[in-house]
């Protein structure tokens, strides 16, 4: 059985949210080091994710996911960036539960469908031909989704913190202090000072 560790941090939520940006930069101001589980995926297969997806799909991609959260499970003192969809594998999504402390980094529908207009490199918002969608059918799939992922984003995530409110700097400030605060008590809860809030009490 796993150890949880509450100094493993995953960073979870939808893509463009903000992990891979406010990962390294938290990981920095915690004293701790970083890694983007998609980088250190196509970096291991020296393929872009589109191409895993295209050449293996998508189940290949998962297991890639499942086996190094398996390894970054024995790690401390450590940020992982999930990718949007690490957590609806359910043996991935056991892993995170039991070894780290999941933080929720949320973002508007109409601000994830704005950033990833702009995006090619994202194999699940393309439509069957590979052709990239409309903008309101980018919106309706980026709702779907996030329909079917929420509940796992939010439901063992010890921080929920909106990434569209406040600029990178402030929210990686709150999000220190909040983790800082808790590595200190070592409980199960936090207090809500200063933005970062338990998705219980959202």
């Amino acid at each position: 059985m796993q150890q949880k560790k509450p100094n493993l941090i995953f960073l979870t939520g939808f893509s463009t949210a903000g992990k891979s940006t406010i990962g390294p930069i938290l990981a920095n101001s915690l004293g701790f080091d970083f890694v983007d589980i998609d980088k250190a995926i196509t970096e291991k297969e020296q393929k872009s994710v589109v191409e895993i997806f295209s050449e293996k799909g998508e189940a290949y991609f998962r297991q890639l996911e499942y086996e190094l959260l398996q390894k970054y499970a024995q790690t401390e003192n450590l940020v992982v960036a999930l990718g949007g969809g690490t957590l609806e594998n359910d043996r991935s999504f056991e892993v995170v539960k039991a070894s780290g402390t999941l933080i929720y980094l949320k973002s508007d529908v109409e601000t994830l469908a704005r950033r990833l207009s702009n995006k090619d490199d994202r194999p699940l918002m393309k439509a069957e031909n590979g052709e990239r969608l409309s903008k309101e059918a980018l919106r309706q799939r980026i709702e779907q989704m996030l329909m079917n992922r929420e509940e796992r984003y939010q439901s063992h995530a010890l921080i929920c913190i909106a990434t569209d409110q406040n600029p990178i700097g402030r929210t990686v400030e709150t999000l220190t202090r909040q983790i800082e605060r808790y590595l200190k008590a070592q409980s199960s809860q936090i207090d809500q000072t200063g933005g970062g809030i338990p998705c219980a009490n959202q």
